[in-house]
């Protein structure tokens, strides 16, 4: 069975690509009138040539300058290219651009053809030779073979397959076929065929697809599936990595499509305007790339305008490179190592390119040390630093092992995701019965800096408190997307010592209130009245005709009180001794634990005291779910239940109070 593979052409506008191409396939890859009537390759042009155990899937770019968008379209998922100059005219501008592009696409092997060598003496070829082994240098071609030929004489073409194939040989040595990972495939032609619909066509540069597969095709999330495969006009069930194919789509129109669309299997592509990638400058631009610079980026098969944010400096020298964010103009699609090329914005000229680090990573505004390095070890050789890298800029946005395909080029990612969950870096965070998040335990550190910075605020700007309401500090946070998140960040804290952690409170551990000798004397009496006075709590005015100094602190100090634990709220400042509100519940409990329920006026009777007193502190336990009404009655309701649960263990963190009657 021949292995697949995509060689690409490229070259100077009339150096004989698309004449080459012919000789050896017998395809005429000009097919659009323009192309005939004017002798040029406007658009792309597909062919095959079988070399040995290789069947190569041929894209004939142009060369013409003003088409070098039409040519990185083509680019895409190329295996190995044939640089073409023509013999009687030498190295040209275009010969010199379009080897930079296949340069900055990391190509791994190719060949270069010399073409109408049958116009030019023995002297004057040498010479060519010479100069094209110079502009070789330091690229992927420097050890290529240059194969002269002719396609009016035929001279060479034997010696160009022989060559292809040794080519295609070392291009399968460089780079993993990737059989086995998802489907993705670059659209490069969108067309339509009466009776059959929506027909696109690209190289497939991973996965395979089969007829009747369900596909995704993005930008967009719209849901596809294969009505028919073809592969260089032949009807196939199947196509795969390395291999052209034209796809009949079923359900899409095909003017929704476009170039640069991606189709992919279900859940493996995702579309952002933000790429964190390495940034490589070529050594003969004119100028430096600097911070915020607008380019041209050819990503794929499309091209976007992009704002790029450096991460380390002001600018980036000519040949030097370095780590970036590139904001684009419009969703695009992209996978860990894609590599894209950077032009100009004007004028229109190549002046580098990169390799994508993560397609789809959170702001880096302020980019720490941290940050940076994470980044670099998306470019590691070991598979587990790359994944912990991945979920690290995946922040708290959703992440799967099955993203570990798109993001860290990992096809069998269940084996990793265990090594990051037994090294501690992964953490699984249950979000409910059936829903939970995967973060990077790094993400949760940084939220609990970030909680302890807000703590540490609040605490200066209110020295009398010691704790704060837990949902308006969560409230400060919810960009996180889940309050499960801010939960366990807290839990986190918690269990290291650096904040006290209530139901419905928190603060940091050794901070509290800032009290004066006489103020900490106050308090303790305030707590000692709510003790004496039982149910019949003191109202605030009780407390202030009480004392004889201090009398503004008074209300403040009751909220430290209750903060502390001591007292607990009733009604406004309606506040009773913690140990009375214990003591009421169970002897409420015992009288009610038959199932029996007790009227307003029967738990006042039992309880000694009048209505003033009774009723708040009924509504109160309603409240809070220690008892619920039936009709008059009132009944013990039952616990609700937990609602945050990190690493598959219950936490206290709850969204409602859970108090039991005897508590």
């Amino acid at each position: 069975m021949p292995t697949d593979l995509i060689l690409g052409t490229a070259g100077h506008i009339d150096h004989g690509k698309t004449s080459l191409v012919k000789a050896l396939t017998g395809v005429d890859t000009d097919r659009l009138p323009e192309e005939k009537r004017r002798g040029i390759t406007i658009d792309l042009g597909f062919a095959e040539l079988m070399v040995g155990e290789y069947r190569l899937g041929i894209v004939d770019v142009p060369g013409h300058e003003r088409f070098v968008r039409n040519m990185l379209a083509g680019a895409t998922g190329m295996d190995l290219a044939m640089l073409v100059v023509a013999a009687d005219d030498s190295i040209k501008p275009q010969t010199v651009e379009h080897l930079e592009i296949l340069r900055l696409l990391e190509l791994p092997a190719g060949v270069v053809a010399l073409t109408k060598c049958d116009m030019v003496d023995a002297e004057w070829l040498a010479l060519v030779e010479e100069e094209i082994r110079e502009l070789v240098q330091g690229t992927f071609l420097a050890d290529a073979p240059i194969v002269p030929t002719s396609v009016v004489t035929g001279e060479g073409l034997d010696r160009l397959r022989e060559a292809l194939r040794l080519a295609a040989v070392e291009s399968m040595r460089s780079r993993a076929a990737r059989l086995d990972a998802p489907f993705r495939m670059a659209v490069d032609r969108v067309f339509t065929v009466p009776g059959h619909g929506a027909v696109v066509t690209g190289s497939v540069s991973a996965g395979r697809a089969a007829v009747g597969d369900e596909l995704f095709l993005e930008p967009g999330r719209i849901a596809v599936r294969v009505r028919g495969l073809r592969n260089h006009d032949r009807p196939v069930e199947e196509v795969c990595r390395g291999q052209r194919a034209a796809i009949n789509l079923a359900g899409v129109r095909h003017d929704e499509i476009r170039r640069g669309h991606e189709l992919g299997a279900p859940g493996h592509l995702r579309a952002s305007r933000r790429i964190l990638a390495e940034i490589r400058l070529a050594s003969d631009a004119v100028r430096p790339l600097k911070h915020r610079s607008r380019v041209r980026l050819h990503l794929g098969a499309a091209e976007f305008l992009a704002r790029v944010r450096l991460l380390e400096g002001d600018a980036i020298p000519p040949g030097g490179s370095g780590c970036a964010q590139c904001f684009l103009d419009k969703p695009a699609v992209a996978v860990w190592r894609q590599p894209f090329v950077i032009r100009e914005e004007s004028p229109v000229v190549t002046i580098g390119g990169g390799i994508v680090l993560d397609s789809d990573s959170d702001p880096l505004r302020r980019p720490t040390s941290e940050d940076l390095a994470r980044a670099r070890n998306l470019l590691a050789t070991d598979p587990v630093a790359r994944a912990s890298a991945s979920l690290y800029f995946a922040g708290f946005g959703g992440w799967d092992p099955t993203d570990l395909a798109r993001t860290a080029g990992i096809d069998d990612p269940r084996p990793i995701a265990d090594r990051l969950r037994a090294a501690g870096d992964l953490r699984t965070i249950t979000l409910s019965h059936a829903r939970s998040i995967h973060v990077h335990r790094q993400s949760l550190r940084r939220l609990g800096e970030r909680i302890e910075a807000m703590l540490g605020r609040l605490h200066d700007e209110h020295p009398l408190r010691g704790r704060f309401d837990r949902r308006n500090v969560a409230h400060g946070f919810r960009y996180v997307g889940e309050e499960a998140i801010v939960d366990a960040a807290l839990v986190e804290l918690r269990d290291a010592g650096r904040v006290r952690l209530t139901n419905d409170t928190v603060g940091l551990a050794g901070r509290g209130p800032q009290l004066s000798q006489n103020e900490e004397k106050l308090l303790r009496q305030i707590v000692e009245w709510h003790r004496e006075a039982g149910l019949e709590g003191p109202t605030l005015a009780d407390l202030q005709a009480r004392t004889t100094r201090n009398h503004a602190s008074v209300p403040q100090l009751v909220k430290i009180a209750a903060d502390q634990g001591d007292l607990v709220q009733i009604q406004g400042d309606y506040h009773i001794h913690a140990e009375t509100d214990r003591a009421i519940r169970e002897r409420l409990a015992a009288h009610m634990a038959s199932g029996q329920g007790m009227t307003m006026s029967e738990m006042r009777d039992l309880l000694g005291t009048t209505r003033k007193f009774a009723v708040p502190y009924g509504e109160y336990l309603d409240r809070i779910g220690v008892t619920r009404r039936q009709g008059d009655l009132r009944v013990l309701a039952a616990a609700p239940p937990t609602s945050a649960v990190l690493d598959g263990n219950p936490s206290d963190v709850q969204r409602a109070p859970q108090h039991s009657i005897g508590e």
